[in-house]
C-alpha cells in the first residue's frame, strides 16, 4: 500500500502562483511514475502533469509553459509549481504514484486550488 498526502493548495488571484507538494509513504522501495491530476466542478478528472522515475516530465497542453513538475526520489516527493494561474485552473488537485509500470495508480486525498478572476 502507498499513502499519498498533498499540501499547498489555496486561493490565489489570476496570474499568481502556487506550489503543491505530495509525499508518499508506506510499503514502497521505489516509485515509478508520479504526477498530478485535477478535477473541476462538473468535469472529468484530467491528468495535468506526470514525471518518470528518471525525471522526464510530461504536461497537458493546457498547462505547458506555466506548470513545472519535479520529484525527489530520496524523499518520495513530487512537486507541482504552478505559475500564471488562470480561473480555469480551479479544481481539486490529486497526487498519484505507481510502484511499477504495471501497477495501478495510488491517489492522494486531494487539495483545493481556487483561482479568482
Amino acid at each position: 500500500q502507498v499513502q499519498l498526502v498533498e499540501s499547498g493548495g489555496g486561493l490565489v488571484q489570476a496570474g499568481g502562483s502556487l506550489r503543491l507538494s505530495c509525499t508518499a509513504s508506506g510499503s514502497i522501495s521505489s516509485l515509478n511514475d508520479m504526477g498530478w491530476s485535477r478535477q473541476a466542478p462538473g468535469k472529468q478528472r484530467e491528468l495535468v502533469a506526470g514525471i518518470t522515475r528518471s525525471s522526464v516530465p510530461s504536461y497537458a497542453d493546457s498547462v505547458k509553459g506555466r506548470f513545472t513538475i519535479s520529484r525527489d526520489n530520496g524523499k518520495n516527493t513530487v512537486t507541482l509549481q504552478m505559475n500564471s494561474l488562470k480561473p480555469e485552473d480551479t479544481g481539486v488537485y490529486y497526487c498519484y504514484a505507481r510502484p511499477s509500470s504495471i501497477s495501478p495508480r495510488y491517489w492522494g486525498q486531494g487539495t483545493q486550488v481556487t483561482v479568482s478572476s
